[in-house]
């Protein structure tokens, strides 16, 4: 066998045990934790220096006392063998087992790569020593480290003593080269990193309740660190001067302490630059390509096929991109949006703020035409009549504001005397003229009106005229019903009154006085046969009828009404101190003839003229309004005395009323409703209606709503529970109203007008307070004349039926049913 093939084959025997051990043991040692002292690091690095001179010495040693044996066996058995065979196939052999084992090493490399490959002394070297001294040496040297190995079970890497280091370093005869460190990447052995929290990337909140937080590599749990209480953390904190840079890890549940390298990165990205400290932004830059033509090219590599054949997959993009723009999806050459010249400072947007929806440019001047040229022709010239007439209009009825003049040449035209003028007027133009755009809406004018019930379902309410009342010749200023609905009354300015009854029209009575009747009023009263008048200047009569009643009735009557004869006339009080009362109005009685002839009871004289006359529900009170004398009086029928409620009045008095359940009076000036308790004697409330003149007033049977005509074309309803402000404003006259009545046991309620029409109206008032009541039109009845601009004067519902009577200023009392 030759010298190489054994000497290889040795070195194989030798070597695979030996590589056995040795990466477990570098397993094992790399396992420990990384983080050492810069003593440590030394030592290690001398150990293994020293540890890998030792071994080769042993391996040379081994070596030659192997080759001096092979020698003398081949000296016995070369005529067993042929040299140019067997040194053939050892060598293939040799070769393949190199191979074998080089990849047995390539293969396992993951596991040893961090442990220091030993050099292994070649042939060349070997010879160079003494063969003496190696003799001598290999017995002392397997000794030794057999020692070494019983005593230290010495492993390479192993922290020695600063004695034995300096023994190791006398021993080494050859230094070795410095080795890299171990550089823990990917592909190294990851056995150092401690990473003891392996509970996955998980909310740490479901962990907030349990005792433990996470899991290690085994399964096992961690359990939480004991957390101290503030005053604790804060002497901690004092006492500890790495405090400052602790940081809570709240996976692993305890405070880490930055390093310096760590602190750095943290300081640089609070300085806004690049954490590593090692990378240089400004580099030289390598011109990999420029702009000069290169004789050679960098690469004489052949052109690949792909850059002369079209790509498909380019093809299918450039399709891709022609269907989006043929769809619309993608705009080629759109134009960039250019900055305003003007932006906002301190907005996002620096779009152009668009113009209001209702924007409409400002309209332009009128272009000048040919008359205003400085050199127009003859025929727009005006001659001196025209130029008067042009002279004599105001400005603003001028057509023009210029007249055409002529001039020689451009430079003999004068200044304009107005333009400062017409300047300012165009600015004022532009700043006060409202240029708004209305857009027309298709609106179905049916949807605009409130959805209202048919007058049909709300019957029944008048509808025709029925009866007629002929027999008065001027106009008819007032009207009447009975309490029985049987008598009608009517005072007229042809000084007559007369009494109808009002199933047949026929006339009953008549009284003729000397001077215009202004109110004639029955007492609401069943038992009490009597009505009051208002006659000429303050003259009022309570008048009873003769021969048309009962004998019990008309008996009745008169006890009722002479019974304030008998009583004494108080014009003082008890106290003798204080003044005399002063009688505002004459109580007196009339002549007997007149009694008999006539039915007159008691004759009541004003100082002015009484324009209403309202009785209380009872019958007992009657209230009379004299505006003139802007007086408001109560008086007592059956005690013939007189009140004066109000010593000072605001405003005057157009019409007053009584409450029909309450003691509440209610007193209507020009533009207020006043609202008075009589027991308490104070104001309870003020209604604002928003009208000019008030007209005309009247309660409704329940007392809690209230209706007010007024000069100015208006009815309001108020609704005394909801304020002061009207619950309905109705506009349905085209004239002046002047009267409003309710029907004292139908829903209903009218308004007559100077238009000569009568308006009936639906009003329900419910008993439930949160419905508000429901006010309905129905009915226009039409059939007065209108007179020196006058029409229906009064109207008055009848107190049973569904029927409303009416008098004119044409003179004619109707009934409508």
């Amino acid at each position: 066998m030759p010298k190489k093939s054994v000497k290889f084959a040795a070195k194989l025997h030798e070597k695979a045990p030996k590589t056995s051990k040795e990466p477990a043991k570098s397993n094992a040692k790399i396992a420990k934790p990384a983080l050492k002292s810069t003593k440590t690091t030394v030592q290690q690095q001398k150990s293994i220096t020293t540890t890998t001179t030792k071994v080769n010495d042993k391996r040379s040693l081994k070596k030659r006392a192997v080759e001096e044996l092979e020698q003398e066996e081949s000296s016995d058995d070369d005529s067993d063998y042929g040299e140019i065979a067997l040194d053939g196939d050892d060598d293939d052999d040799d070769d393949e087992e190199e191979q074998v084992e080089e990849s047995d090493f390539d293969e396992n490399d993951s596991e040893i790569e961090a442990f220091p490959e030993l050099s292994i002394s070649s042939d060349e070297e070997d010879s160079d020593y003494d063969d003496e001294k190696l003799e001598e040496g290999i017995e002392e040297d397997i000794e030794e480290e057999e020692e070494e190995e019983e005593e230290d079970d010495y492993m390479a890497g192993d922290s020695l003593d600063e004695a034995d280091l300096d023994e190791e370093e006398s021993m080494n005869q050859k230094p070795l080269e410095k080795l890299p460190d171990i550089e823990a990447n990917y592909d190294s052995d990851s056995s150092t990193e401690e990473t003891e929290n392996t509970v996955g990337n998980i909310p740490a909140e479901w962990y907030k309740d349990l005792p433990h937080i996470g899991y290690d590599i085994d399964g096992k749990k961690i359990l939480k660190p004991a957390t101290a209480d503030e005053l604790e953390k804060f002497l901690s904190t004092m006492d500890d001067p790495d405090s400052w840079k602790t940081v809570r890890s709240d996976k692993e549940g305890k405070d880490i302490v930055l390093n310096d390298e760590e602190m750095d990165i943290i300081q640089r990205l609070q300085r806004g630059i690049i954490p590593d400290s090692d990378y240089n932004p400004y580099e030289p830059t390598v011109e990999w390509f420029t702009s000069k033509t290169e004789q050679m090219p960098l690469s004489a590599r052949p052109e690949p096929k792909r850059r002369f054949i079209p790509s498909k997959w380019e093809a299918k993009k450039v399709m891709k991109i022609v269907k989006a723009i043929r769809a619309g999806r993608i705009v080629p050459r759109k134009p960039k949006d250019e900055r305003p010249r003007f932006y906002n400072l301190w907005g996002d947007d620096d779009k152009p703020r668009e113009d209001h929806i209702m924007h409409i440019v400002a309209p332009k001047m009128k272009l000048p035409e040919h008359d205003e040229s400085y050199n127009p022709p003859e025929e727009y010239l005006p001659d001196e009549q025209e130029v008067k007439e042009w002279n004599d209009l105001d400005l603003e009825d001028r057509t023009k504001n210029y007249l055409p003049k002529k001039y020689k040449s451009l430079r003999h035209v004068p200044a304009y005397e107005r333009f400062i003028q017409e300047r300012f007027q165009r600015c004022l133009d532009l700043y006060l003229a409202p240029r708004v755009r209305k857009n027309r809406l298709n609106v179905d004018p049916d949807s605009l009106v409130p959805k209202l019930p048919s007058p049909k379902d709300l019957q029944p309410f008048p509808t025709a005229q029925s009866l007629s009342y002929d027999g008065h010749t001027a106009r008819i200023r007032s009207l009447s019903v009975h309490s029985s609905g049987l008598y009608l009354l009517s005072g007229s300015d042809d000084q007559t009154i007369r009494m109808w009854e009002v199933s047949t029209g026929r006339c009953l009575f008549m009284w003729q006085f000397k001077d215009v009747i202004h109110e004639i009023s029955w007492n609401p009263n069943p038992d009490v046969w009597l009505f009051a008048v208002s006659v000429g200047h303050g003259e009022v009569l309570l008048i009873a009828p003769p021969k048309l009643c009962p004998g019990e009735l008309a008996m009745a009557t008169d006890q009722y009404i002479k019974s304030g004869f008998t009583r004494p006339q108080t014009t003082t009080t008890e106290d003798e101190n204080e003044k005399p009362v002063r009688q505002v109005v004459q109580w007196s009685k009339p002549s007997e003839q007149e009694e008999e002839k006539y039915g007159y009871k008691v004759r009541l004289q004003h100082s002015q003229t009484v324009k209403q006359i309202t009785w209380h529900r009872k019958g007992d009170y009657f209230a009379t309004v004299a505006p003139d004398a802007r007086q408001v009086l109560i008086h007592q029928a059956t005690k013939h005395q007189t009140q004066t409620p109000f010593t000072r009045l605001k405003g005057i008095v157009q019409k007053v009323a009584f409450h029909p359940i309450k003691p509440i009076f209610f007193v209507a000036t020009q533009i207020y409703v006043r609202v008075y308790d009589l027991m308490q004697q104070q104001l309870v409330k003020t209604m604002q209606p928003g009208v000019k003149w008030i007209s005309s007033i009247d309660v409704h049977p329940g007392g809690d709503n209230l209706i007010i005509g007024s000069y100015d074309k208006k009815v309001c309803w108020f609704d005394m529970d909801l304020g002061s402000r009207p619950y309905k404003s109705l506009r349905y006259h085209q004239k002046a109203v002047r009267q409003v009545a309710y029907h004292r046991r139908y829903p209903l309620f009218a308004s007559s007008s100077d238009d000569g029409t009568i308006q009936i109206f639906y009003g329900m008032v419910y008993n439930d307070l949160l419905q508000n009541p429901l006010v309905v039109p129905v009915k226009i009845l039409k059939g007065h004349e209108t007179k020196d601009s006058l029409g229906v004067l009064n109207i008055e519902f009848h107190p049973t039926q569904p029927w409303i009577f009416s008098s004119g200023a044409d003179g004619s009392l109707r009934l409508w049913t």
